[in-house]
């Protein structure tokens, strides 16, 4: 959707989420992995199951080692990755993001128990095999818009390219903002993200984007999945509407492709990565004329957004 809320944007299709349940700081389960798996970190796995009916308990082993800090409650873990259904009539290959060129992002906290459980702890070049059961996946219910059947185990095998954690931020140079038509935007707060303060005046007539921390990574390509920091608010009374400090963990979309609103498609598109911009967001490039109910978006609101690019893959 070309102009969906920030903190709406779909997930990929395998990881919908589930009710949150807490993480352990176990790194396998009880039982053992039965698959095996063959190939190289950042490669395709191949993965073999056996002819037997899976088990029954959580079994995570991690297979390659990296040498990141550790995935915890609230991080946000980006990763390639396959992902299976299993069950005694046999396999099937549901999602690949090897196949589709494109890594998926796990919200910590928010996923399928058995994958925050598997994800707990996991650093950066991790390759991890989770098998996971119905009682820590989908249940006896299944997920049928996901091809996950009443009873099905999920096996998962996640190369983690990078953890982001809720405290990361944008680094680089400071580029000092003193322009009394557009916000003020003071340092960041822990668990609050910056302070902005919103002038009285009539808001910009044409989008505004400016940099206030210049990053020194790789300019941002269309078609990339970002992670982000971020607060919205509104011009009309500077409140905020929406912030993933608030939220407890960074937040990730894939730019240039209308999964996000226009005005972030064309202000992140260029930039570099570990930049800090400031966006003014007229309603043409936001919401349009309908807004967004949900988040009290009214048609001819004008937006400002502060956004932190950590990353880009």
């Amino acid at each position: 959707m070309s102009r969906r809320f920030p903190a709406f944007s779909a997930l990929p299709a395998a990881l919908v989420l589930a009710v949150p349940l807490l993480l352990t700081g176990a790194c396998s389960g009880s039982g053992g992995i039965e698959v095996a798996v063959k190939g190289e970190f950042g490669s395709r796995p191949e993965v073999s199951f056996p002819k037997e009916a899976p088990g029954k308990e959580l079994a995570v082993e991690t297979v390659t080692e990296g040498k990141g800090p550790e995935a915890a409650k609230g991080d946000l873990v980006i990763a390639d990755y396959v992902g299976y259904r299993w069950n005694k009539d046999g396999n099937k290959l549901l999602a690949s993001s090897y196949k589709s060129g494109k890594a998926g992002a796990f919200p910590s906290g928010r996923l399928v128990r058995g994958l925050d459980k598997a994800l707990a702890g996991a650093r950066a070049g991790d390759r991890v095999v989770a098998e996971i059961p119905p009682k820590d996946g989908y249940g006896d219910k299944g997920a049928a818009h996901l091809q996950v059947g009443a009873g099905d185990t999920l096996v998962y095998v996640l190369d983690v390219r990078a953890v982001y954690p809720k405290s990361a931020a944008a680094k680089g140079k400071a580029q000092p903002l003193n322009d009394p038509k557009l916000p003020k935007v003071g340092a960041v707060q822990p668990g609050k993200g910056p302070s902005v303060t919103v002038p009285r005046v009539a808001a910009p007539a044409k989008p505004e984007v400016r940099t206030l921390v210049q990053g020194e990574g790789a300019q941002v390509r269309s078609g990339q999945l970002l992670a982000l920091q971020y607060v919205g608010l509104f011009w009309r009374d500077g409140k905020a509407f929406d912030s993933s400090y608030k939220a407890g963990r960074p937040f990730a979309a894939t730019i240039g492709t209308g999964q996000v609103m226009k005005g972030w498609d064309q202000a992140l598109v260029g930039q570099k990565v570990g930049s800090r911009l400031l966006l003014v967001v007229p309603p043409a490039l936001g919401y349009g004329e309908k807004g967004l109910a949900q988040a009290g978006i009214k048609g001819d609101d004008t937006l400002v957004f502060v956004v932190d690019v950590l990353g880009a893959h």
